[in-house]
């Protein structure tokens, strides 16, 4: 088995630098000692743990993260194509006439229940 490609130096700095500001010193000394050409403690146990536990009833899959919007992107397409998907035959639905109400007056939503339209 083979060691992950390692993140990018500018990744490596930013997740640093948000580790010293967050004060976690225990991400922070591994990030640190991961930077190191030789793989330090925390990267081998991580390779011993995959080549043993990597089955194929439970198989390990890695997902790229340096950009974490891709990464959760590549995550759920990979997942949903584990699964075999088959068409299922539909009945056709036939809708009622729809019944109208005169004296019935749709009220405005308050703009603070409505989501954001951002796409």
């Amino acid at each position: 088995m083979t060691s992950l490609p390692p993140l990018d130096h500018d990744e490596i700095i930013r997740r640093i630098s948000l580790d010293v500001a967050d004060g976690y010193d225990e991400e922070l000394e591994m990030e640190i000692e991961d930077r190191h050409p030789l793989p330090g403690v925390y990267t081998r146990a991580k390779d011993v743990m995959l080549e043993r536990s990597h089955i194929a009833e439970a198989p390990w899959w890695v997902v790229q993260a340096v950009d974490k919007k891709r990464a959760r992107l590549n995550c759920i397409d990979h997942l949903l194509k584990q699964f075999q998907y088959h068409e299922t035959p539909k009945t056709p639905i036939v809708l009622p006439q729809r019944e109208h109400h005169e004296h019935y007056s749709r009220q405005a939503v308050p703009t603070n229940m409505l989501v954001p339209e951002v796409y």
